[in-house]
């Protein structure tokens, strides 16, 4: 591994440890950015918005799939 962080995300991940949990919903999450991402279902903040067309995403890979329809 090229860090001892990604040593410890892999280690967690064998070991089934989610140490990031949602205060509304209770769902637990291995990294940081995931659980961030989940967040902002819901609080309702959407940062990433379409170019082509008025629709908006709480993640950037949901808005990269939407926009192969266009």
């Amino acid at each position: 591994f090229s860090s001892k962080c990604s040593l410890t995300m892999h280690r967690q991940t064998h070991a089934g440890e989610k140490p990031f949990q949602c205060a509304d919903c209770g769902r637990t999450f291995t990294r940081r950015s995931i659980f961030t991402q989940h967040r902002h279902t819901h609080s309702g903040e959407r940062l990433y918005d379409c170019g082509n067309c008025s629709k908006s995403f709480t993640a950037k890979s949901t808005l990269t799939q939407h926009c192969r329809i266009h």
